[in-house]
C-alpha cells in the first residue's frame, strides 16, 4: 500500500471500496489488526505526543477521517484518494461481513447497549457490549468477556488517544480480527448523535454541522485552522 505522510502521520492512500476489501481480507486471517482514523485534531495531538504518533504509525490501517486531511494532501500535492470516515467504514464493514460478529466497547452508559439493539435489528450479530466508563478492576472482566465471546470485529469508541492506547495495549490478547478505533461511531449507531446531512458531508462541511450541534467542541476544533497553518507553513 502507498503511504502518504502528512505532518508525520502515514495515511493509507486507498478508496473507501479498497479499504472495505482490505478489512474483509483481515477477517480471513488469524491476527488482530488495528485500524485508526485520524482527523486534523489527531494529527496535531500526534505532533505534541510522540507516543501517540508511534501508535498511529504502528496501526495496520491509517484512514483519513476529516476533510482537513484531504485539503492538506492537496496543498502538499500528495495523492490521497478520498476521505474515509470511521463511521462510514464501520457501517460498510458490518453490512458486508455477513456471518461475522462484533463487540462494542465505548461511549457513555446505556449508549453501547442502544447501538447494539439497533444493529441487531439490522441483522448484525452483536455478541456483547460495554460502555467506555470502566475502572482498571472491571477492565480485566471486559477482556475476559471479549476473549470468551470471540468476536470477529471490535468497535472501540473511547475517544483519542485512549482508544488507540487501549487497542495497542491489548491487541495481542484479544481474539478479534479487526479492531476499529472509531471515536464517536457508537454514539451515531445508537442514534444519540446525528450526522450531518449527506449534502454537507459531500462538500466537506460535516465539521461545521458538528460544531453547530455540539458547541462544546469549539475549542477542540481550533486545531483545524492550526493544522492547516502548519501545513501551509511547511509547504
Amino acid at each position: 500500500m502507498v503511504k502518504v505522510d502528512i505532518l508525520g502521520v502515514p495515511f493509507d492512500n486507498l478508496t473507501a471500496d479498497a479499504v472495505l476489501q482490505k478489512l474483509l481480507g483481515f477477517l480471513e486471517t488469524a491476527e488482530n489488526h488495528m485500524v485508526v482514523t485520524p482527523n486534523p485534531e489527531a494529527v496535531m495531538l500526534a505532533r505534541r505526543d510522540g507516543e501517540f504518533l508511534a501508535l498511529l504509525r504502528a496501526a495496520d490501517l491509517v484512514l483519513p477521517d476529516g476533510i482537513g486531511i484531504i485539503l492538506a494532501a492537496r496543498l502538499l500535492r500528495l495523492p490521497l484518494f478520498e476521505r474515509v470516515t470511521g463511521c462510514d467504514i464501520t457501517q460498510a464493514l458490518l453490512k458486508s461481513a455477513v456471518g461475522r460478529s462484533c463487540y462494542l466497547l465505548g461511549a457513555a452508559p446505556n449508549i453501547a447497549e442502544k447501538a447494539a439493539e439497533n444493529l441487531r435489528q439490522e441483522g448484525v450479530t452483536v455478541v456483547g457490549f460495554h460502555d467506555g466508563y470502566f475502572t482498571a478492576a472491571s477492565e480485566k472482566e471486559i477482556i475476559s468477556e471479549i476473549q470468551a465471546l470471540h468476536p470477529d470485529i471490535l468497535i472501540l469508541g473511547m475517544g483519542m488517544p485512549r482508544q488507540e492506547q487501549w487497542a495497542m495495549r491489548h491487541l495481542a490478547d484479544l481474539p478479534c480480527k479487526v479492531t476499529l478505533c472509531v471515536g464517536g461511531t457508537i454514539d451515531i449507531l445508537a442514534g444519540n448523535v446525528r450526522r450531518a446531512p449527506v449534502f454537507m458531508r459531500k462538500i466537506g462541511l460535516e465539521w461545521l454541522y458538528r460544531l453547530i450541534s455540539q458547541p462544546s467542541r469549539f475549542w477542540r476544533m481550533l486545531d483545524l485552522p492550526r493544522f492547516l497553518w502548519v501545513v501551509l507553513r511547511g509547504r
